[in-house]
């Protein structure tokens, strides 16, 4: 849902949530646009998997965290602030501010497609993401059980034959795309 009809910035942005009737609700600044996030019941059913596998992962592995629903605030971006599905923040060499949101691209994205989405507008989210650092976004689409991989180098798209990999951001993390949608 788009809130306005000019260009905001991350000030407004702010203005915006701090209102009483915005208090339990999730908004994003993209490209200028206040979009409220309204994610569907697959949509969530997807987010709290990829949650769990990560922070199973992160049990095992215990290099970062996993986040859901973290607010990225970029420093030298006005007109972008965003809150990724799931985020993954690598540990080495940073520290867990537990009041802030992330001033910083996570290492990993993963954002998944709702309803009200075109798939340019996932596609516009990747490439924010990886302009700006995140070395790794997974972007997920339910209604066509569709994983695309995006790298500063690469973009792959994956079907439920294929396996999902983590590749330097998640040394040895593997996970068949078919897993991901067999609970929906």
């Amino acid at each position: 849902m788009v809130m306005q009809e000019r260009l905001y910035n991350v000030q407004d942005l702010e203005l915006f949530i701090a209102r009483p009737e915005n208090a339990d609700r999730l908004f994003e600044l993209i490209n200028g646009e206040i979009v409220e996030k309204m994610p569907s019941q697959l949509h969530a059913l997807i987010a709290n998997f990829f949650n769990a596998v990560l922070y199973l992962y992160m049990q095992n592995n215990p290099i970062g965290w996993v986040f859901s629903e973290l607010r990225v605030k970029l420093p030298d971006e006005s007109l972008n602030d965003v809150i990724p599905d799931i985020a993954v923040v690598l540990k080495a060499g940073r520290n867990f501010e537990q009041d802030a949101p992330l001033s910083y691209m996570p290492d990993l994205v993963v954002e998944i497609q709702s309803p009200d989405q075109s798939d340019k507008f996932m596609m516009d989210k990747a490439a924010f993401y990886v302009t700006h650092g995140a070395p790794l976004v997974w972007i997920v689409y339910p209604t066509k059980q569709l994983v695309e991989v995006f790298s500063q180098t690469e973009r792959n798209l994956l079907t439920s034959q294929h396996t999902l990999e983590g590749g330097n951001v998640l040394p040895g993390f593997r996970l068949p795309v078919n897993d991901i949608f067999k609970s929906s």
